[in-house]
């Protein structure tokens, strides 16, 4: 029988100011590696698989970070459990889907992302000891360990090198066997599922990994064979009115369907779905004037409640889920009386992005979102984030509620940049309680 523990990753949250005066949450992970253990700050991202950080020797990797916390390079050679992956290792011929080309016994696995703001990172692999909460009765947790393989960051460019908004890494929460969550769950330490909850409203939050029981969570099916954790989109509809769209705009081919993704931070819709939707909001307010800020953002002046005087948007999914988005979540205030929308057009980003419909955290914040890896589904519920949720122990079968209401505060920290596409710009901050 394999037994199953639940990991929890409790968050608070950290203001970040954007350069043009508007408050964006900021979250990020604190992880334990080596043995002996130091702590890593890392971004978590469920847009990519692998966890990297940077390592000892690395070129154009950020030396200290604009949000207070100390950057601390990887040495394998320090820890006592560390050892590099090989090129035919079973880890790096499954990553790879066989042999690296110019494979030879013991030459290192290595590896190379880029993001989609076309920062990138390169290495090789090592696996060592990986430092993690595991519930152990109700609000409390104790430390519990395991073994995974990941990227020993070697060089950085773009935004990955510059110490701005730098950490020490970055934790994929992807559904690929290279995933930490993967390798647990091959390992029989985790069951491989997770859910999050992040609160916008008064901070803070949950992450967990296993086995959700409350609140129940309804789900809609994962489109087979993704990279990403798409989903199928059947309509869109404003303020009681379903968009005209038409019929293959959420198709779910290449690169179509609808991707879920907490790593970031707003909401990309297809140019046509982009357009219909604007334009149906404005109906609501017709005498409002837009104006662009930074390139990016269309913004307005407003001095009522905006959930009075703007409509809500629901997104349809099969298996009848509805996501409801309120506008007070899609739209965001930079000064008083000054508003901008969340939405993007995606007919403005990448060749690769302007067919994809993307929601981020715009849209996920102040919900329980579960992604249940193992019964390909995906499922979101309302949720007051500041609260608590029931998860399951495999090994004695007893529920456990997890809670955000004994995480510590944050200092707030400002500096950084504007959204980028499909990089994760919020982070989580991971305290070991």
């Amino acid at each position: 029988m394999v037994l199953h523990d639940i990991i929890i990753v409790s968050f608070i949250l950290a203001a970040y100011l954007v350069y043009f005066v508007h408050w964006f949450s900021l979250y990020f992970a604190k992880i334990g590696l080596g043995n002996p253990a130091k702590d890593y700050y890392v971004q978590v991202d469920t847009g990519s698989d692998i966890l990297w950080v940077n390592c000892i020797g690395c070129d154009k990797c950020p030396t200290k970070s604009d949000l207070g916390i100390k950057l601390t390079l990887y040495d394998p050679a320090s820890s006592m459990s560390a050892t590099r992956v090989s090129c035919d290792d079973d880890f790096c011929t499954s990553t790879y889907n066989g042999l690296l080309p110019d494979c030879k016994k013991g030459l290192p696995c290595q590896y190379n992302v880029v993001y989609g703001d076309g920062s990138s990172t390169a290495g090789y692999f090592v696996s060592d000891a990986v430092q993690f909460e595991q519930v152990t009765g109700n609000l409390q947790t104790a430390l519990s360990n395991g073994t995974v393989a990941f990227g020993c960051g070697a060089q950085q460019s773009g935004g990955l090198g510059t110490s701005g908004e730098a950490l020490d890494g970055i934790i994929g929460f992807g559904q690929a066997n290279s995933s930490m969550i993967s390798q647990l769950a091959s390992a029989g330490k985790v069951k491989k599922a997770f859910a999050h909850c992040l609160d916008n409203v008064n901070g803070g939050g949950i992450f967990a990994i296993g086995e959700l029981v409350s609140p129940k969570v309804n789900t809609t099916p994962m489109v087979p064979n993704q990279s990403h954790y798409n989903v199928y989109m059947k309509e869109i509809e404003v303020g009681g009115t379903v968009l005209k769209l038409p019929t293959d705009v959420f198709d779910s081919g290449d690169r179509r369907g609808t991707i879920i993704d907490s790593g970031t931070t707003l909401a990309y819709l297809p140019e046509v779905v982009y357009d219909s939707m604007m334009t149906e909001i404005r109906n609501h307010q017709p005498g409002l004037s837009l104006h662009t800020v930074e390139e990016q953002f269309i913004c307005f002046k407003y001095s009522g409640n905006v959930d009075d005087g703007f409509p809500d948007i629901k997104f349809h999914f099969q298996d009848s889920l509805t996501l409801t988005v309120y506008p007070h979540d899609y739209l965001f205030q930079i000064s008083e009386d000054i508003w901008c929308f969340g939405w993007q057009n995606g007919g403005m980003q990448s060749k690769d992005g302007r067919d994809m419909t993307l929601l981020g955290d715009l849209v996920l914040s102040n919900k329980l979102v579960l992604y249940d890896i193992e019964n390909q589904a995906i499922g979101w519920t309302e949720h007051n984030c500041s609260s608590s949720i029931k998860v399951k122990d495999e090994k004695s079968g007893s529920v456990y509620s997890v809670g955000a209401e004994n995480l510590s505060s944050a200092s707030p920290v400002r500096g950084g940049r504007i959204v980028t596409f499909l990089l994760l710009l919020f982070a989580m901050l991971h305290r070991f309680t």
